[in-house]
């Protein structure tokens, strides 16, 4: 008997976390305070303008890759 309420108190003690995250504070209601500030096409346009196009082609996996040897002439 003994056994069981220490095991019963263990389980208590670590289901006590989980609970208290499950919580919300302010009651539990959501409530959403954010507002979304509405996107400026002209200006989001204008800034995609502004970057510059790559001359090359960007390959992230040419560190792992043999450099090319030298192509030999006929």
């Amino acid at each position: 008997m003994k056994t069981l309420t220490i095991t019963a108190v263990v389980l208590a003690l670590l289901a006590m976390p989980a609970h208290a995250q499950a919580r919300r504070p302010g009651g539990g209601e959501e409530k959403k305070t954010e507002q979304k500030k509405p996107v400026d096409e002209k200006a989001y346009k204008a800034a995609l303008e502004r970057i510059p196009d790559s001359k090359e082609k960007y390959d992230p996996w040419s560190i792992t890759k043999p450099a090319e040897p030298a192509k030999k002439p006929k």
